[in-house]
C-alpha cells in the first residue's frame, strides 16, 4: 500500500458536489471543451489540488505547464493584489504603464547575448507564434513559413496550420493557410536523420529565397517531449544564415525554467533571432510574448502589432515576480533535481515493464513513451490512457502527449517537494502494476 501524506480520495469521482457542477457544464458549456480531470477544483497550492468534495491530488500537469513557480505562489499573489488596488486596464497603446516596460527589460536581460533586444506581449502562446511570423515577414519581406513534424504551435488558423497533429486540433477546421511547409524533426527513439536530410526536404518544397521564418520547438512539447541531438539547433541556425530567413524558437512549453535553463535552447550552443514565450511566464494568467533582435521587433509599421488586452497589467505584474524568482532563487537547480528524481523512477518502470519503450527529457520536462512491442515500437495509446486514468482516480494527475497519445509527460510545478514526487511516482507505479504487471 502507498503511504499517503498529500493525496486523498474520499469519494467516488466525480464526488457529489463535482457531479452537480458537471451537470451544469453539460447544459451550458460547449461540448468540445472536454475535461481531463473528473472533478471540479476548489483550491490549489504548490503542486496540490483540492476538489470541491475534499479530495486532494498531486498535480503533475501544472495547468499544462503554466505553473513552474507553483500554484498561488505567495509573491505572485501579493503582486496581483497590489495591482488590483491600483488599476486593472488601460491598453498600453492608449495609456501606457510601467509593469510592461519593466517586464520587457527583465525578459530581454534573460536572453543570452550582447546584441540589442526588445520584447512585445500578447495573450496566448498561439498569438506569440503568430506575431513572430508577422514580425519575420515584415523584416524579410518574404512569406513562407517552415515548421516541423510533431510540432504544436496553437489553435488560430495560422498556428493550427503550423501544428502537426490533425485530430483534434485541425479536424473539421480547414481549409488551412498557404505557404507553410513541414520538415522532419529528429526523433532519437524512432528515426535517424541528418542535417542534409532536412536541407534536402526544404529545397524540395520551397525556394529558400521565399522563406521568412523557421519556427521550431527546441524540445518538442505536445508532440511527445522529443529532445533533439546536439547538432540539430545549430544546424538550423546555419540554414537560417545560409538562406537569409529568421530563426524563431517556440519556448512556450519548454521555457521559463522548465528544463533547468531559463530557455531550453541554452542547452544547445545556439542563438535564435526570436523567442516565443507564454504558459509559466504569467504563472497561470493569460500572457505571452516575443523577445528577440531589436531590428526585427521594430520592423512593423506603428500599430502593426498589438491588441486590447496584450501585456495586461495584472499578467505583467505576475510575470515580473516569476522572472525575479528565477533571478533570486535556485529554481533552475530545482528543475534539474526534480527531473532527475522523476527520471530515476521512470527508468525503474522501464526496467520492470516492457511497455515502456523510451524515457527522455531535459530537466523537469520529462516523459516516457509506451509501446506495445519494444522491437516494432508500435504505439500503445489505449494502455497509456488506462494507466494515466488509474493514476488520476488514485490521486495523481499525469498528462499525456504525442501524435498517438502514447507518451506520459510531466509538467509539474518546480516547487513540488521530493516527498510529493515520490508519492506521485508510487501512485503511477501502482497503476502500472495493476494494469500491465
Amino acid at each position: 500500500m502507498i503511504s499517503r501524506r498529500f493525496s486523498r480520495i474520499q469519494t467516488e469521482l466525480p464526488g457529489p458536489k463535482s457531479a452537480a457542477i458537471f451537470s451544469a457544464k453539460e447544459r451550458y458549456v460547449a461540448s468540445p471543451l472536454t475535461t481531463y480531470a473528473p472533478f471540479i477544483v476548489k483550491k490549489s497550492k504548490g503542486a496540490i489540488v483540492e476538489d470541491v468534495d475534499g479530495n486532494t491530488f498531486l498535480d503533475f500537469s501544472g495547468g499544462w505547464g503554466c505553473l513552474n513557480v507553483g500554484q498561488c505562489n505567495t509573491r505572485v499573489v501579493a503582486a496581483l493584489k497590489d495591482q488590483i488596488d491600483q488599476y486593472l486596464h488601460t491598453d498600453f497603446t492608449a495609456v501606457p504603464y510601467q509593469p510592461m516596460i519593466e517586464l520587457s527589460q527583465l525578459l530581454c536581460e534573460r536572453v543570452p547575448g550582447s546584441w540589442a533586444k526588445k520584447a512585445a506581449f500578447f495573450n496566448s502562446g498561439a498569438e506569440a507564434v503568430e506575431n513572430a511570423v508577422k514580425l519575420a515577414r515584415t523584416y524579410t519581406k518574404r512569406k513562407a513559413v517552415l515548421v516541423f513534424e510533431n510540432a504544436f504551435h496553437g489553435r488560430t488558423l495560422l498556428t493550427m496550420t503550423m501544428t502537426h497533429k490533425a485530430k483534434p486540433y485541425k479536424y473539421g477546421f480547414g481549409p488551412f493557410v498557404s505557404d507553410v511547409y513541414r520538415l522532419p524533426y529528429p526523433n532519437l527513439y524512432r528515426s535517424a536523420i541528418e542535417e542534409t536530410d532536412i536541407e534536402r526536404a526544404l529545397l524540395a518544397m520551397v525556394d529558400p529565397s521565399e522563406v521568412a521564418v523557421m519556427v521550431v520547438e527546441p524540445i518538442i512539447g505536445e508532440g511527445g517531449f522529443l529532445v533533439p541531438p546536439q547538432w540539430f539547433l545549430p544546424a538550423m541556425r546555419r540554414l537560417a544564415d545560409r538562406y537569409g530567413f529568421v530563426l524563431a524558437f517556440d519556448e512556450i512549453q519548454s521555457g521559463i525554467g522548465r528544463t533547468g535553463k531559463f530557455f531550453a535552447y541554452e542547452h544547445f550552443d545556439v542563438s535564435p533571432d526570436l523567442i516565443c514565450v507564454a504558459k509559466s511566464l504569467g504563472s497561470g494568467l493569460p500572457l505571452s510574448g516575443v523577445v528577440g533582435k531589436a531590428e526585427i521587433m521594430d520592423s512593423p509599421v506603428d500599430g502593426g502589432i498589438g491588441g486590447t488586452y496584450v501585456g495586461n497589467p495584472l499578467a505583467c505584474r505576475a510575470a515580473i515576480e516569476v522572472i525575479k524568482l528565477f533571478n533570486e532563487t535556485d529554481l533552475l537547480e530545482r528543475a534539474t533535481h526534480v527531473g532527475e528524481r522523476i527520471k530515476q523512477r521512470f527508468n525503474l518502470l522501464k526496467q520492470r515493464y516492457d511497455i515502456v519503450g523510451d524515457v527522455r527529457g531535459l530537466g523537469a520536462m520529462m516523459a516516457m513513451e509506451l509501446v506495445k512491442n519494444r522491437e516494432t515500437k508500435d504505439p500503445a495509446p489505449e494502455e497509456t490512457t488506462k494507466i494515466t486514468k488509474e493514476a488520476l482516480y488514485s490521486g495523481a494527475i499525469f498528462p499525456t502527449a504525442g501524435l498517438c497519445g502514447n507518451v506520459i509527460r510531466v509538467l509539474t510545478s518546480l516547487v513540488i517537494t521530493d516527498e510529493q514526487i515520490d508519492e506521485g511516482m508510487d501512485i503511477l507505479a501502482e497503476a502500472f502494476e495493476k494494469l500491465v504487471g
